[in-house]
């Protein structure tokens, strides 16, 4: 498959050395306008994709989604995104459905650095009654959040929760660390009827996620004890993982 990539960051890196080692090719990468020209097929603009591009993988975040992803499904392109929780922007979410729609695109969700919500998917095809996503970081990684604001990061002690709400407003209010939250929320009931807790914990190293789910089927409870990617502690490996799965989903002739 020819694709392009919208980022250059960590997971970016990740996904296009992988992508090439399965055969696919990379034909351009959408950055900003003042990173065009450091590569040659660096571009700033969706009009400037190449011709026969058939996928594009969004490994930069939420503004890039906004800003690259309604024009990149009127094209009638495929779109791979690890960036869900810009969908709690319900006008983002409006535009990139009506771009699909008019373009006959495709907008692909891959599930992040959690796991478990092909479960809670068909979990949700009877009665959900309640989701709870709760997550876990070390203190460290949640600098630059607005748990700066409520709690002393550097000084705690022990676990301390910092927000506890809905999808939504986890994943408006914490743009950098809400993409899992929103992932829950699409796979069960939505953004306003999942529950979210976030905790700081300085007696952890690494990033915990939990799912609890109850309804028709029974119930379930899911953690995951996730690493970072090795040249970045900031980013997760499953959620660059989760990217390539998506890409092996969408173009092998049998998946699951």
């Amino acid at each position: 498959m020819k694709l392009a990539l919208i980022g250059k960051g960590a997971i970016a890196r990740y996904v296009q050395t992988a992508a090439a080692a399965r055969g696919h090719k990379i034909t351009a990468v959408l950055v900003r306008p003042d990173a065009v020209g450091a590569q040659p097929h660096y571009i700033a603009s969706p009009k400037d994709l190449p011709p026969g591009t058939e996928i594009v993988i969004d490994c930069a975040g939420h503004q890039a989604l906004a800003a690259f992803g309604p024009d990149i499904l009127r094209a009638g392109l495929q779109l791979i995104t690890v960036s869900l929780g810009a969908l709690a922007d319900q006008h983002l979410t409006d535009r990139l459905h009506a771009a699909a729609v008019a373009g006959n695109g495709r907008l692909h969700l891959a599930s992040g650095a959690i796991g478990a919500l092909d479960c809670l998917r068909a979990a949700g095809v009877g009665k959900l009654d309640s989701v709870t996503y709760t997550g876990r970081k070390p203190p460290k990684g949640w600098i630059g959040s607005p748990a700066e604001t409520k709690l002393s990061l550097k000084a705690l002690t022990k676990a301390a929760l910092h927000f506890d709400g809905t999808a939504r407003d986890a994943a408006l209010a914490y743009p950098k660390n809400a993409n899992v939250a929103a992932a829950v929320a699409f796979a069960g009931v939505g953004f306003d009827r999942t529950t979210v807790r976030l905790i700081a914990d300085p007696d952890i190293t690494q990033n915990i996620h939990e799912i609890e789910a109850a309804g028709a089927f029974g119930a379930f409870s899911f953690r995951i004890v996730g690493n970072a990617l090795p040249d970045n502690p900031r980013s997760s490996a499953l959620a660059a993982m989760s990217v390539l799965a998506k890409l092996d989903q969408i173009t092998a002739p049998v998946s699951i």
